[in-house]
């Protein structure tokens, strides 16, 4: 298993009434829409293109569950970068007891043209800042913006 920290936690969710299944626990469903929905804008940063699609994810292994009220707190890790391709990994924990929930080895998103078809990205290591960001989805020079 992977240690806590190599793994990025920046999203949180409030777990609430109508992400619960029929057991009053947190429906695995709505977690995988926001592992999801997280790895997408991550593969966008690492990538600097807003046109990825997911490609894979292997094995989800629920660790344990969460309940109306707890929080928890996502994180994601770039661990290959193909040709036209990001594979990370993706753990998400309670926020309060750092407990693990779910864990994910393998999410592979790729790249593409603005014709939808897989294109080389050029890219080879994290960053960690919002540099790759597409210069037209930037806001302009004159707007204010917050670190």
């Amino acid at each position: 298993m992977h240690s806590d920290d190599d793994i990025n936690f920046h999203t949180r969710k409030w777990i609430r009434p109508e992400d619960l299944n029929a057991n009053g626990t947190l429906f695995g469903g709505s977690l995988l829409r926001w592992i999801d929905e997280e790895a997408a804008i991550y593969a966008m940063i690492q990538l600097g293109n807003e046109r990825v699609v997911t490609k894979y994810m292997s094995e989800i292994n629920f660790v344990s569950s969460a309940e109306q009220g707890d929080i928890v707190e996502m994180g994601l890790r770039a661990t290959k970068f193909g040709r036209t391709s990001l594979t990370m990994r993706a753990e998400v924990r309670n926020l309060f007891t750092r407990r693990r929930i779910l864990t994910v080895d393998s999410i592979v998103f790729v790249n593409l043209s603005e014709d939808g078809v897989p294109t080389p990205h050029g890219q080879t290591h994290i960053t960690y800042e919002r540099d790759r960001i597409p210069e037209r989805l930037r806001p302009a020079a004159h707007e204010p913006h917050s670190r």
